[in-house]
């Protein structure tokens, strides 16, 4: 029997939000990652960057404000540089810990670039904050130089990138070959290099694409057998946070819709998970997705916790 293809979007939970922090949250889940190949999974892993990026573009401008000569990198860069440190951690962790279990099996890390579209809505209304709190003279320059930024009433102001949808996987086909020779592959970090194709070439964004859209976009890609969504909470839940809180074992998609309709998933935290799921489901309706949290990853898979959502 073939082994189930598994497109595995691993959240903030699972890298923490400083280095020291992360070396040691990607060993718990890399377990979690190697019980899923010893139940026969093969995975394709991508994986959230947010305080990651934030901290690279600090640290670069930061740079840039102490030594002039230095030229602030751009947020394709910073983009770049999270997917490689993150990438390197996890798959050193996770091939750590497969070795551990008797388990050879190659782990790779590959730079990804997602084209967008320029003339996207999400251009024109940056909502994803970045970077560290800056003085009005410096909001200024940033907004010269074209770039968005927004106050925080005694605290300073901070800069804003858009949030584009993602079309094309640059390297996809690099990403399909290696997951069809069974290797384990982490791709499309932190939802991937955002850049915009012009003629033959391609140019690095000032943006970040939403992990959740990439996962489902990747998953449909690779016609995975089934989206694993890693996050804070064990399940998907109705009224969450309300005294009548009561958890979605499974829905459909026109069900998950009813709920979005309903304004039952918060924007920015589980509303993007949902939909990305819809768009998976869409694409691949014989899949399935299940959305829970890494430590109840062995139970979710067996069917005793977690939210599945089917076509």
């Amino acid at each position: 029997m073939s082994k189930k293809k598994v497109v595995v979007a691993l959240g903030h939970e699972a890298l923490g939000h400083t280095t020291l922090q992360q070396m040691d949250a990607v060993r718990i889940t890399a377990k979690a990652l190697a019980d899923l190949v010893e139940a026969d999974y093969q995975l394709t892993i991508t994986h959230s960057n947010g305080p990651q990026v934030s901290m690279i573009h600090k640290a670069m401008s930061e740079l840039r404000r102490v030594y002039s000569d230095y030229t602030p990198a751009p947020m394709c860069v910073c983009s770049a540089m999270s997917q490689g440190y993150v990438g390197y951690d996890i798959q050193n962790s996770l091939r750590s810990e497969l070795l551990s279990r008797g388990i050879s099996k190659p782990v790779s890390t590959i730079l990804t670039q997602v084209t967008v579209d320029p003339y996207d809505e999400a251009f024109y209304e940056p909502t994803k904050v970045i970077g560290r709190y800056m003085t009005a003279e410096e909001a200024e320059a940033e907004v010269k130089k074209g770039n968005y930024v927004k106050e925080y009433p005694g605290k300073g102001f901070r800069r804003v990138v858009a949030a584009p949808q993602p079309l094309d996987i640059v390297e996809i086909e690099a990403i399909r070959t290696l997951a069809a020779a069974d290797q384990i592959v982490i791709a499309c970090g932190g939802g991937g290099i955002p850049v915009i194709e012009q003629k033959h070439t391609l140019k690095g964004a000032s943006a970040v694409i939403e992990k959740d859209a990439i996962a489902g976009k990747l998953a449909s890609e690779l016609g995975s057998d089934e989206l694993i969504i890693l996050t804070d909470v064990e399940c998907v839940y109705r009224n969450f946070g309300k005294e009548d809180q009561a958890p979605i074992s499974r829905m459909t998609v026109s069900e998950a819709q009813k709920y979005m309709e309903e304004g039952q998933f918060e924007i920015g935290s589980m509303l993007p998970k949902i939909e990305a799921a819809i768009s998976y489901l869409d694409k691949v309706p014989s899949g399935q997705v299940l959305i829970t949290n890494q430590r109840s990853i062995t139970a979710a898979i067996k069917g005793k916790t977690g939210t599945v959502i089917t076509a």
